[in-house]
Formats: C-alpha cells, structure tokens, sequence
C-alpha cells in the first residue's frame, strides 16, 4: 500500500524507531496519528515533525488498557477522516537475566505492551481497515522473536507470538483488502533499554565500535516503510537478522550458540 495521502497509526511514536518511522511517512506524503503513552516524548515529536497538527495528531495511550485502545479508531478518524493502516511498533525489553530470576510482573508488563498490546491494536483497527479500499497492518516482531536472545527469553517470546499472530492474520486476510507485513528488527541504536528501565547493561548509543555495524532508527524506519509499501509478508531489517534467520534455518543449535557468545561479551563489558 502506498502510503501517499493515507492516514496511518504509529504506535511507539515517542522516539526511536517509532518517531523516525512518523518522519518518514510524513516525508512520502501521509498523515500520522501518533501513539504513545509519554506525552513529553510525543510533543517533542510533533515539534521535530513540523508542529503541523494537519498532518499529525497525537494520542497519548498506555497500550495495555484495551478500552482506551478501543476508543482509538474512532479518536483518530474524528482527526484525519479515515485510517487505512497501523504500523504496530511500540515495545519493551526487560532486564538481561535467566527466566528464573524475572518477576512475575515484569513477565506480565513485557507481554501486556508486546503482545496484548498489539493485538488490541489489530483488533480495534481491522474492521475499520476492512472498509477502506486497501489498508494494511504492519506488527513490528524482533530478531529475537525467531531466534532465543538469553537473557531476553520473555521479551522474545511476547515478540514470538507477535509473529504468529502476524503470519496468522496474513492468512486470514489474504482474500481481502487488508495487506499484513510483519517485521523482524535486528541491532538498532535506539534508548529502547533506559525507556524498558533496564540497568546495568551499556545503552547501543554508546560510541563503541561493537555498535557501529547497528541500524539507525532512521534507517530502520525506512526498511519499515517501504515494505509497507511493497505489501511484503516478511521484512528482515538489518545484515545480521538477514544472517541469523538464515543460519537458524539451516542449524538452528548453532545459530544459538553464535547469539549466546555474543550476549555474553555485551552484558560482561
């Protein structure tokens, strides 16, 4: 779907990926209602984007209430008009420790924005995308959604799930109007560990050579976008998830290995 002269939803919109993402859809002509639960963050994004309040709305949600998730449509309609697409990207990642030693509440928080959060998301959006020409469903999952990250085992498997329910809605929706892409991230440089409130592990802003071969926000929300538009099933954004999807397919014990040892060097810094 080309995203000229639509209306799309970007959750996540505060920062990172989620503001770029609002950047690059303004730039290619759309109209963004902007999601998230920090309104400091979302105004700064508005005052980035311009301030133009034509083009861009904002909307300040905590993704895990689904009632105020569900008055969202209507919401950004009364703004824009329409919307015919949503680009499910807000996330969180929990400390860097075994299964074991995570509480039960932060279990429930990294499922309830991933995962609860996008499926309210979906499910609040689709019947009106359903009536809409073309629409499209973008679910951000992560590298880490099809290749166990340790010490990030919840947050991949809120991000797994992501990704079968994503696979899932392509097939249900495949004979209609309504294109689904999901997108699997690798390494990007963004402050999703300070806004997760993960301590003791160096922020991928960090000027270290190890973090040189990462993505940048920006560059990732353009691989988002135009596999938007490309109405792709699939979008690997990155060298090194292009390379570990493709070596978990072949050997998946050794793909495993691989990612332990790297994650080792990073939380031993």
């Amino acid at each position: 779907m080309k995203v000229r002269d639509k209306v799309i939803v970007v959750t996540g919109a505060g920062g990172g990926i989620g503001r770029e993402l609002v950047f690059n859809l303004l730039y290619k002509g759309a109209k963004v209602a902007a999601i998230d639960i920090n309104s400091d963050a979302l105004e700064e994004t508005l005052k980035q984007a311009g301030g133009d309040g034509d083009k861009v709305s904002t909307h300040i949600v905590n993704l895990t209430d689904r009632e105020a998730v569900e008055k969202l449509p209507e919401q950004v309609i009364s703004c824009h008009g329409t919307v015919d697409g949503i680009v499910n990207n807000a996330g969180i990642i929990h400390s860097f420790v075994n299964i074991n030693d995570l509480d039960y509440d932060k279990i429930k928080l990294v499922m309830d924005i991933n995962f609860y959060g996008t499926l309210y998301m979906v499910k609040s959006f689709i019947p009106y995308l359903l009536d809409r020409p073309v629409g499209h469903v973008t679910n951000v999952s992560s590298m880490g959604g099809f290749l166990p990250v340790p010490g990030q085992s919840i947050y991949g498997a809120s991000k797994a799930a992501v990704k079968l329910m994503t696979e899932g809605l392509y097939a249900e929706l495949k004979d209609t109007s309504v294109n689904v892409t999901v997108v699997f991230p690798g390494g990007v440089r963004t402050d999703i560990m300070k806004n997760s409130k993960v301590e003791g592990v160096p922020s991928t802003n960090d000027t270290d050579k190890a973090h040189d071969h990462l993505l940048t926000p920006k560059e990732a929300a353009e691989i988002i976008i135009n596999g938007m538009e490309k109405d792709q099933y699939r979008v690997l954004a990155g060298k090194d998830a292009k390379m570990m999807d493709k070596l978990y397919r072949l050997s998946p014990q050794r793909a495993v290995s691989i990612i332990t040892k790297q994650m080792k060097k990073i939380i031993n810094k």
